[in-house]
């Protein structure tokens, strides 16, 4: 379907078009170059800091976004549009830069460290190239950074392809670019190619040899001969990185011949420090170095440690198995990996201090090239920095008490962390996901239920599929503290789900005081908007204790909640028990609240303004009953303000008026402001 979008505001007008048309095909034009404030524009998840005090994680860099910055290129965006280069940028805008061009960022404090999240294209024919960006402070002190897109650019149906040419992967599948199954309809629809490009962006880290100071300005500049028609710059993080961890009482990698360049391969090395540590009751220390490990390093009852995440770099290339592992593995690769839990799994094991960045490019589900993977129970993984792997941490339990803190995980092909089957007593705290290609941080209690979890104090940037955080079945779970922004296709910021299996929900589940931004995607599959949180029945009911408490939705591009059961099961699942209390929502696209379920909720305290459509937008189970919908809101008072049709909640919509539009029209809210 379409409609005229005359006038409608210009913030992410290209987005809005592309919501009420159902396919992302209108593009937002770029800005032409200008020069922003002399002062440093720092930003959380492109925010205010203001907005978001007490959420997320504290992290040690500065983030800035370039379409803040001063420049002589072209700002692209904010846009929603999906498969566009603003829409997978964080805030939705970029600077884009040809040869000659450049963005300068005003450091806000001294830094000796930068990273820096770009795009470049992609070869014709799929695989990468690889191109320079000249990296000067003040003018001077030039360092040239060797940009690639060898990580970046998927394409097609899941489970994606690196070939930008290729056809369709599942010709026999409903796709919504034609409203068709293209292998059954004649004539035969004309699918574009590339067909719907994601995954575009990829970061790259460099010290810059000297501690510069606030005030000090970083310029990237793509030489004049780059071979790059152009090269997207999304933000900057400058750091002061400290001096290296140095542990002189330990079994030292360095003394089983480990090679710190990276030339050989250091894997059996590895295993020789951790034989020795076991028997002496020493840690394992890995210094400064890049050190080449091309599989799994097994561990259990052990301690490594590195220097640091920007120092001690263990780095592995994928390599090919000659026939599949018991496990379906068709590659294997980089990983610190426990005990499979059939094996006993493994315990007392403790990592922290380095970086794992692997070599994965291409989404192979059966694949364990994960970074972290296995089963620890009585660990901790602590101030990790992981990249291009395929999923950052996958731990297949059973297994108990395991803590991630601090840790870092970017550009991944599939999930950052999955707490996978009968994972019980364990916590993400304090860690910060970007570009992950599925649910940045998830639970999956497939089988075996997770239990007593927790993720609280993470920030989640970007995921370029699926959600910010998911949560799939278990007991007593707790999402808490958190800060996601800007899922890019077929998620929601925070999703609780019936689905893959999963156990049911039981006890307790507490979704409380998360921020999200600029959530809420387009599901491409059933054509319509999400909600920045989203419960989702689909193989059972949802009826465990929900709470969503004291949660602060802001700039929705579509719904803050959404409730949904899908089609073929809608008047066999339902979706009660749930209880939203102390909710700020600040812009919603279309309603504060969607219900496509049977069911019930309630609300007390939900605060709206700049609501775009009726604040409750109730389809029920779709069967419009002459006595209602088949899914009640239960007002308990407090539950205040409202947009351009009046009160969100207003008292002729209760308990159960059907008011269903299926598919709104999308109103672009303002940008959030303090409450």
């Amino acid at each position: 379907m379409s409609r005229s979008t005359t006038g409608t505001p210009p913030r992410w007008s290209a987005a809005a078009t592309a919501a009420l048309i159902g396919l992302g095909t209108v593009v937002a034009g770029g800005t032409a170059a200008h020069a922003a404030s002399a002062s440093p524009a720092v930003t959380r998840a492109a925010l205010n800091p203001a907005l978001v005090a007490g959420r997320g994680a504290s992290v040690g860099f500065a983030e800035q976004e370039a379409e803040r910055a001063q420049t002589n290129g072209v700002v692209i965006g904010p846009d929603r549009t999906p498969y566009t280069l603003a829409a997978e940028a964080s805030g939705r805008s970029a600077v884009k830069l040809t040869p000659g061009q450049w963005v300068e960022f005003t450091l806000p404090s001294a830094a000796n460290a930068i990273n820096v999240r770009y795009s470049i294209p992609d070869a014709p024919n799929g695989g990468g190239i690889t191109a320079p960006l000249d990296v000067t402070v003040n003018g001077k002190s030039k360092q040239t950074m060797t940009l690639t897109s060898q990580y970046s650019w998927l394409y097609n149906q899941y489970p994606f392809s690196n070939n930008p040419n290729a056809d369709l992967l599942h010709s026999d599948w409903w796709i919504t670019e034609c409203g068709c199954v293209p292998a059954f309809t004649t004539p035969a629809p004309q699918i574009s190619k590339p067909f719907r490009p994601f995954h575009m962006y990829d970061e790259q880290r460099l010290l810059l040899g000297k501690t510069y100071k606030a005030g000090d300005k970083v310029r990237l500049q793509v030489p004049a001969g780059s071979n790059a028609a152009w090269t997207a710059i999304d933000l900057l993080d400058s750091e002061l990185v400290g001096a290296p961890k140095v542990n002189l009482i330990a079994s030292n990698v360095l003394f089983f011949g480990a090679d710190p360049t990276g030339k050989r391969d250091s894997a059996d090395a590895f295993d020789m420090a951790i034989a020795f540590a076991k028997l002496t009751r020493l840690k394992v220390y890995v210094p400064p170095g890049t050190y080449q490990v091309n599989r799994h390093i097994i561990v259990d009852n052990v301690t490594i440690e590195g220097a640091g995440s920007w120092y001690t770099i263990i780095k592995g290339h994928e390599v090919a198995l000659s026939k599949p592992l018991p496990d379906n593995s068709v590659h294997t690769g980089v990983g610190f990996y426990g005990k499979y839990a059939q094996d006993g799994g493994s315990k007392n094991v403790h990592l922290s201090g380095f970086s794992i960045i692997g070599d994965v490019r291409e989404r192979i589900d059966t694949d364990q090239v994960n970074g972290i993977g296995g089963a620890m129970s009585d660990s901790t993984i602590d101030g990790l920095y992981i990249q291009h792997t395929k999923v950052g941490l996958w731990f297949d339990g059973p297994m108990n008490n395991t803590k991630v803190t601090n840790t870092t995980v970017v550009d991944q092909i599939a999930d950052g962390l999955n707490f996978h089957l009968g994972v019980t007593n364990s916590s993400v705290s304090n860690s910060f996901f970007r570009n992950t290609g599925d649910d940045a941080l998830a639970m999956w209690s497939e089988t075996t239920a997770d239990a007593n979890n927790t993720f609280d104090h993470n920030t989640v940037q970007t995921p370029t599929l699926a959600n910010g955080i998911a949560i799939y079945g278990g007991k007593d779970i707790t999402v808490s503290n958190n800060l996601v922004a800007d899922p890019i296709r077929e998620g929601s910021a925070l999703h609780l789900g019936t689905r893959f299996g999963a156990q049911p929900f039981a006890g307790t589940i507490a979704i409380t005081n998360n921020t999200t931004v600029r959530a809420g995607t387009y599901e491409l599959n059933w054509n319509i908007g999400l909600g920045a949180i989203w419960l989702f029945a689909l193989e059972r009911n949802i009826d465990a204790n929900i709470q969503v408490v004291g949660d602060n939705f802001l700039d929705n591009t579509y719904n803050a909640i959404m409730m949904v059961v899908d089609w073929p099961v809608k008047d066999q699942y339902t979706i009660t028990n749930v209880h939203f209390k102390d909710i700020k929502v600040d812009g919603t696209g279309t309603s504060v609240v969607s219900a496509r379920a049977g069911g019930s909720a309630t609300f007390e305290n939900v605060d709206a303004r700049n609501v775009g459509a009726v604040g409750v937008n109730n389809c029920g189970a779709f069967n419009f009953k002459p006595t209602g919908s088949e899914f009640s809101l239960v007002d308990l008072g407090g539950n205040d303000g409202g947009g351009t049709t009046g009160p969100w909640m207003a008292s002729w919509e209760l308990p159960n008026t059907i008011t269903c539009d299926d598919r709104p029209p999308v109103v672009v809210p303002p940008a959030p402001a303090p409450w």
